[in-house]
């Protein structure tokens, strides 16, 4: 019988790796599950839950002694395991912090790295990153809404009408699009940016007017991701993107290019030229944003602008957060387990595309290349 373990994360994080529904069905697949004491107490999961779910309540120090795989949001810095068999599921940014890599697999640590679920249909219920971003679009408007002085919708009323919010989205990934629907849904009036030609049908299916710049360069093999753009058609966007923002009341930023800094599409002119009471949710924060003038963690005013770049924003919706999450990594482990047995199919194209470290080594081309990339550079 495997042994699954659920650590509690370090705050900030408010998310947990499993609910108690989750390890219920974890224990169902046959594992035994050990799960920290007051790891789900930031979402009101109380270690009587998880008990009730079937699994064992212990300490840090039991867990992590103990579990054979670790699942979980972020790695455990003091996570040193003895037994040279641990295997660690989670988000680790490998092509952002390639280093913090290379030193879990000096750790003799097996490390998958969810962020590395290819984009394909059979993948599609295992995706963490289109989880993740639903929930960060959806929560990005939710916070514009509440920082603007406006009412997203139109209104007409006895003492006059009032015009619906003007909303410029920048991104129709997932977390773009999602933020759309929610926007649309209060009654905004949006536009949305993106280089891939392909997300205008999208964005046009959820009532959203897409903003069309020629010249974007587009890459197949880059999984429904942007790629980098050429300085001329950079300059040509932010051009674009600040006839725009200069009109808007709220603007959603969500461009992230995978293993690079986000792309800077709003400079400092255009945030200057805003109208008092706008307001910037920059979504791409963890990797530098989308904004010139973002500050990572913080909210600034400028002008009377607000400007946010969150760089947890899913804490403001941790526990459905947690049960997209949880699910996802469900759907990921059913692949090992047969009959209540668990063995993982090293050969299977997903568990190959998020294998990270195996026996003391980086064994992903991608993360080698990009260490390779930084010590070039270095």
């Amino acid at each position: 019988m495997v042994i699954i373990g659920i650590a509690k994360e370090s705050l900030p994080e408010r998310r947990v790796a499993q609910s108690p529904a989750s390890v219920k069905e974890l224990v169902g697949l046959g594992a035994k599950v050990l799960v920290e004491k007051g790891a789900g107490e930031t979402l009101y999961f109380g270690d009587d839950d998880y008990q009730s779910a079937g699994a064992e309540v212990l300490t840090r120090a039991e867990v992590l002694g103990q579990a054979e795989i670790l699942l979980g949001i972020n790695f455990p810095d003091d996570w040193l395991p003895t037994n040279q068999n641990s295997i660690f599921i989670g988000m680790l940014n490998p092509l952002g912090e390639p280093e913090r890599v290379q030193m879990i697999a000096e750790r003799g640590i097996t490390a998958f790295a969810l962020e590395l679920i290819p984009r394909t249909t059979r993948a599609q219920s295992m995706d963490v990153l289109s989880s993740m971003a639903t929930v960060a679009g959806y929560a990005a408007v939710i916070e514009a809404a509440a920082q603007s002085p406006k009412l997203f919708p139109l209104l007409m009323t006895a003492a006059g009408s009032i015009t619906p919010c003007k909303v410029l989205i920048i991104g129709a990934g997932v977390a773009g699009l999602q933020a759309l629907a929610t926007a649309k849904r209060l009654g905004g009036s949006i536009e949305v940016f993106d280089v891939r030609k392909a997300a205008k049908e999208e964005v046009k299916s959820l009532g959203g007017k897409f903003v069309d710049i020629e010249g974007a360069k587009e890459a197949a093999g880059a999984g429904g991701y942007a790629i980098e753009q050429s300085a001329e058609y950079q300059q040509k966007q932010r051009d674009t993107i600040h006839a725009k923002a200069v009109k808007a009341d709220v603007i959603i930023c969500t461009a992230q290019i995978p293993g690079k800094a986000a792309p800077l599409l709003i400079e400092e002119r255009t945030i200057r030229a805003m109208k008092a009471g706008a307001v910037i949710v920059d979504l791409a924060a963890p990797t530098g944003g989308n904004a010139a003038l973002s500050q990572p963690g913080k909210t600034i005013h400028v002008n009377g602008v607000t400007l946010m770049a969150p760089l947890n924003i899913l804490n403001a919706k941790a526990a459905d957060a947690t049960q997209l999450y949880s699910k996802n990594l469900i759907n990921l482990l059913k692949l090992a387990f047969n009959k209540g047995e668990f063995s993982i199919p090293w050969d299977d194209d997903i568990i190959s595309s998020i294998l990270i470290c195996r026996d003391g080594k980086i064994v992903n081309a991608r993360v080698l290349q990009t260490l390779q990339n930084q010590k070039v550079n270095a």
